[in-house]
């Protein structure tokens, strides 16, 4: 088995630890609003640089006071427009928390038209009111920096109605269950399609740690992030082979290590490997969907079982839901019979594969649990479970089998109508 070069394995774990940072960012409301008003309140004063060409004389001469009142319009507008911008967003922020599920909250917060049309209200607002108080106290006396505000402020309009009409289009599907089901579709696909590229996030086949062995904690809460890259560095800088014990997704608590630590060299694992170990986990207080793809299945499993409980009453979101596990798992099982050998960036870094019966308990238990009672969701779910047994994966055949058993019994715990149960029988003849 052969790794691949040290300094493309570093350059594309550096590239995977920034994405991390990044898409924690865009979860904060502030980032993008605050570089557009930086932005903003820089092309104000860089307008004034013109009057120090030639090309300023040959400009069109605009009067200050059409440039004034365009920019009162703007300054006078555009918190408000900010504001109604906020209320609305919170407002489906709820919705979807409450229609679907506090899980997907991330997501919803993480939306890129949403956070442009705020960032743009609050950008044109910041850049209305400082090159209102520029104009006014004789910043621009030239023709070509008149000019240029003026072409500023009509470009900073256009973008605003652009922004705003296509933010009203957003809005409108924001926090509803079909969008919020598509959303939390996108970002487990995302998860598993990252996940193939690197079956065990670019380590060896996970083994187990021999006698001898240093067991490293982390913090309680679950693991986000396995710097996979920053083990890797450890081990070879100190001799060491490293096994993690904890995928992303995985609560740690005080009595599950999150790595097994050895020396090749006859010795004890020193506290500063130890240290360094642990600190390549990032652990927090939520699962996050990043390196998680079995976080999207529950996600979605807790839609459905939202939907199916008796104050909502809904069971065709939970079939919506059962669709969409068969794309996902069909998807998973596109990689096929990769060769493990193009995956391996970290020889001394060895990481286990996510286990398929987990991610089928995280799918269909609980449909199958709270749907029981339904006919149309049990018969749509031992559908789409036959649909799984055939697709040539055994392990995956094997769950399907499993579930579709179980979901059966279910059924005929809940049911008392005898032609229901026969349907169910009949459906259910692939897993006999």
């Amino acid at each position: 088995m052969q790794r691949r070069s040290g300094y493309y394995a570093g350059e594309l774990k550096m590239w995977d630890r920034l994405s991390f940072v990044v898409r924690h960012f865009r979860e904060r409301l502030w980032v993008k609003p605050l570089i557009v008003c930086v932005l903003s309140i820089g092309a104000v004063f860089l307008a004034n640089l013109v009057d120090m060409a030639e090309l300023g004389r040959l400009l069109p001469k605009i009067t200050q006071e059409s440039i004034e009142t365009l920019l009162k319009i703007m300054a006078s507008s555009m918190l408000m427009m900010a504001t109604f911008a906020v209320a609305s967003m919170v407002a489906a922020y709820a919705s979807a928390s409450s229609a679907a599920t506090p899980r997907s909250f991330p997501l919803m917060i993480a939306d890129d038209v949403s956070q442009n049309a705020l960032s743009v209200f609050v950008g044109a607002f910041i850049y209305s009111v400082v090159a209102l108080v520029a104009l006014m106290n004789g910043f621009y006396v030239g023709r070509g920096s008149q000019f240029i505000l003026f072409s500023l402020t009509i470009v900073v309009f256009v973008i605003i109605i652009i922004t705003f009409i296509r933010w009203v289009d957003n809005i409108a599907r924001l926090g509803r269950l079909g969008h919020t089901i598509t959303k939390v579709e996108q970002a487990a696909a995302k998860a598993i399609r990252k996940r193939h590229s690197a079956p065990r996030l670019g380590g060896v086949a996970a083994f187990s740690p021999p006698d001898g062995s240093r067991a490293v904690f982390g913090a309680i809460g679950y693991v986000q992030h396995v710097d996979t890259a920053a083990l890797q560095k450890r081990a070879e800088a100190s001799r060491l082979r490293i096994v993690v014990a904890a995928l992303p997704g995985t609560f740690c608590a005080p009595n599950r290590p999150i790595a097994w630590v050895m020396r090749e060299e006859p010795g004890n694992v020193s506290d500063e490997d130890a240290e360094a170990t642990a600190a390549a986990f990032v652990i927090g207080d939520s699962r996050v969907f990043e390196q998680d793809p079995r976080f999207g299945l529950l996600v979605l499993s807790e839609i459905a079982s939202r939907a199916l409980s008796p104050a909502v009453n809904d069971p065709g979101t939970a079939i919506c839901v059962t669709g969409t596990f068969v794309r996902l798992f069909v998807m998973w099982n596109e990689r096929g019979e990769a060769d493990d050998d193009s995956t391996v960036l970290f020889d001394r870094v060895a990481v286990p594969e996510l286990s398929m019966a987990d991610m089928f308990d995280d799918a269909f238990t609980g449909i199958a649990r709270d749907g029981a009672g339904n006919v149309e969701v049990v018969v749509r779910l031992l559908k789409a479970l036959d649909s799984l047994a055939v697709v040539g994966d055994a392990a995956m055949r094997d769950n399907a089998l499993r579930h579709a058993r179980l979901a059966v019994v279910r059924a005929e715990n809940a049911m008392q109508i005898p032609d229901d149960l026969r349907v169910i029988r009949e459906v259910a003849r692939f897993a006999a």
